[in-house]
């Protein structure tokens, strides 16, 4: 299943189904759901919870990295794609549909 975010203001941002879902969960959003909705005034707290569950992930990344070198043992491996990486689009999505004062929708 692919996650088609919509918007009169913005290109479709596309998302397969476990980061859609995620992204979803991080901004409070039911993504159990198959159609949904982002009001203008809701952007601004998904646009915070993002950027905090990106600075997170990488605060937890960065001290598995150094916790691995100071045990002298390899770093870990990570996904190739961060939260970062596939959220910025999505958190641009929501500032220039805050701006412009229209929705985000999906699955409709």
């Amino acid at each position: 299943m692919l996650y088609k975010f919509k918007s009169k203001t913005t290109g479709d941002v596309i998302m397969l189904q476990p980061n859609g879902q995620r992204v979803l969960d991080i901004i409070g959003k039911d993504a159990a759901g198959a159609k949904g909705i982002i009001l203008p005034e809701q952007m601004s707290a998904a646009v915070d919870a993002l950027e905090a569950a990106i600075a997170k992930e990488e605060s937890e990344q960065k001290a598995a990295v150094a916790d691995a070198l100071a045990r002298g043992e390899p770093a870990p491996r990570f996904e190739a794609i961060s939260l970062r990486q596939r959220a910025l689009p999505f958190i641009e999505m929501l500032r220039r549909c805050e701006k412009a004062g229209t929705e985000i929708v999906w699955g409709v």
